[in-house]
C-alpha cells in the first residue's frame, strides 16, 4: 500500500520558503520511477535547473520519499496533492479505463493541467515528462500524447526528452534553451536503453519498474469499486481502510475484518466517530468495523444525496457481528443449531453497547469479498 494519507506539508516554514524562493527551468512530473529520473538528468546534464513535482493521490505516491530521491539522484522534488481533484476524475474519466480502474490518459492531463499552474510560483518556463513513445499501450502511443499535451492546455509547454529525437521539436529545442542533439530518441516497451542511460550517469539502484499505481491491480481496483459506486462523497482514507484487513459488502454495508493484531490495531486507528467497532466481549478474535457513510444515490454519483451517514439499522448491526464473530474459532466452536449466543461489544464513538449473536459464516446479509470479476462485468455494462 502506498503511502498516500500522509502529511503532505513536512516542510519546515524555511523550507517551503526557500522553495518557493528558488527559480528553475523547468518543473518535471516525477514519479520516482527510471524514467523520470532520467528526464530530469538528461535536462541537468544541459545545465538546466529541474525541479521535480511528486504528484500525491489515494492510489499512488511516495512523499515520505524526498530526502532519498535528493540523496540518491541529485533531484529536488516537491509533494502537490491532487487528492481530491483525482477523485473528481475518477468518477467519470472522459477517456475512459484501462486493463483495470486506472484512467491513464486523464491521469496524465489532471497532473501536466495542474503542473502549469505552478509555473510561475518557481520561476519556470515549461514541463518535463518521462513518458516513453509506444511503453504503454493506453496513454504512450503517439496519439495519446497529442491528446494529452492539447487537452492539458501545454502543447507549448512540455518537453518530453526521452524520447525527443522521436517526436516535433518542441519551442525549448528550437529556442536553444534545450539542445535538442544532446537529447536521446527512446521508444518501445524495452528497458535497455534506460538502463544505457542510467549507467551513463552513474545510477546503480534502479528503482523497481512498474507497481506504481493501485488501479492497475486487480484486486485493488476491485476494492476500490464499491467505494466509487455506494459512497456519495469518498475521501482519501476511505480508499486506504479498503486495504485493512479482509473486506466484506452486503449490498451498501461495508464491513472491514481484521486478520491478525496489526490489522486490529491499524482498523482502531482508521475509526472515525461514525463508524462502528465490533469486538467479542470474551474470547480472542478480529476487531470488525462497519463504516457509516452518505449514500450515492445512485453508482457513481457523488455529492447528490445528503452528507450525514445512513446508519445501519439493528438487523444489519446482529448480523455484521455474527459474521465478524465467526472468524474467531474459539467463538465459532460454540455455535451450530441450538447455540447459545456469545457477547460482542459494539461501539460508535464515545457509546458502547452488547450485542449476543451466534456466530455464523453464512448470513441472512450474505456478506461478500469484491472481486476483480466483478469490476470486468461493470465495466461491460457502464
Amino acid at each position: 500500500m502506498h503511502h498516500t494519507t500522509a502529511d503532505l506539508s513536512a516542510d519546515t516554514p524555511a523550507e517551503a520558503a526557500a522553495e518557493a524562493a528558488a527559480q528553475y527551468h523547468a518543473l518535471a512530473l516525477f514519479s520516482g520511477g527510471l524514467d523520470s529520473i532520467l528526464a530530469i538528468k538528461v535536462l541537468q546534464e544541459q545545465g538546466l535547473r529541474v525541479l521535480g513535482l511528486h504528484f500525491v493521490s489515494p492510489f499512488f505516491g511516495k512523499p515520505h520519499l524526498r530526502k532519498h530521491w535528493r540523496d540518491t539522484y541529485g533531484i529536488e522534488a516537491v509533494n502537490v496533492d491532487i487528492r481530491r481533484a483525482y477523485l473528481d476524475m475518477l468518477v467519470r474519466p472522459a477517456h475512459g479505463f484501462g486493463k483495470h480502474l486506472n484512467p491513464c490518459v486523464d491521469c496524465k492531463i489532471l497532473m501536466l493541467a495542474h503542473a502549469r499552474t505552478l509555473l510561475p510560483k518557481y520561476g519556470a518556463t515549461f514541463l518535463v515528462s518521462g513518458e516513453v513513445l509506444g511503453q504503454r499501450p493506453m496513454s504512450q502511443r503517439a496519439d495519446a500524447l497529442n491528446l494529452i499535451r492539447k487537452s492539458a492546455g501545454v502543447k507549448e509547454l512540455l518537453l518530453r526528452p526521452l524520447s525527443a529525437q522521436k517526436l516535433d521539436p518542441t519551442p525549448m529545442e528550437e529556442s536553444g534553451l534545450v539542445d535538442r542533439a544532446l537529447l536521446p530518441g527512446i521508444w518501445g516497451r524495452g528497458r535497455k536503453d534506460q538502463l544505457a542511460l542510467a549507467a551513463h550517469f552513474g545510477i546503480t539502484l534502479i528503482p523497481t519498474p512498474a507497481g506504481g499505481c493501485n488501479l492497475a491491480e486487480a484486486e485493488a481496483s476491485a476494492r476500490y469499486l464499491p467505494i466509487l459506486k455506494n459512497l456519495a462523497d469518498p475521501h482519501p482514507r476511505d480508499f486506504a481502510l479498503s486495504h485493512l484487513g479482509r473486506q466484506y459488502w452486503a449490498g451498501g454495508y461495508w464491513l472491514s475484518i481484521g486478520r491478525n493484531q496489526r490489522d486490529n490495531e491499524a482498523l482502531e486507528a482508521a475509526r472515525r466517530p461514525t463508524d462502528l467497532l465490533f469486538r467479542l466481549r470474551d474470547l480472542p478474535g478480529p476487531m470488525a468495523l462497519g463504516r457509516q457513510y452518505a449514500p450515492a444515490e445512485d453508482a457513481f454519483s457523488r455529492g447528490l444525496a445528503g452528507q450525514n451517514p445512513q446508519a445501519w439499522p439493528e438487523d444489519v448491526l446482529a448480523d455484521a457481528a455474527a459474521f465478524a464473530a465467526s472468524y474467531s474459532p474459539k467463538a465459532r466452536a460454540l455455535g451450530g443449531p441450538g447455540a447459545a449466543c456469545v457477547p460482542v461489544l459494539l461501539r460508535q464513538g464515545d457509546t458502547a453497547t452488547e450485542l449476543c449473536v451466534v456466530p455464523a459464516r453464512q448470513t441472512q446479509l450474505a456478506w461478500t469479498e469484491p472481486k476483480p470479476a466483478a469490476l470486468a462485468a461493470w465495466k461491460k455494462r457502464s
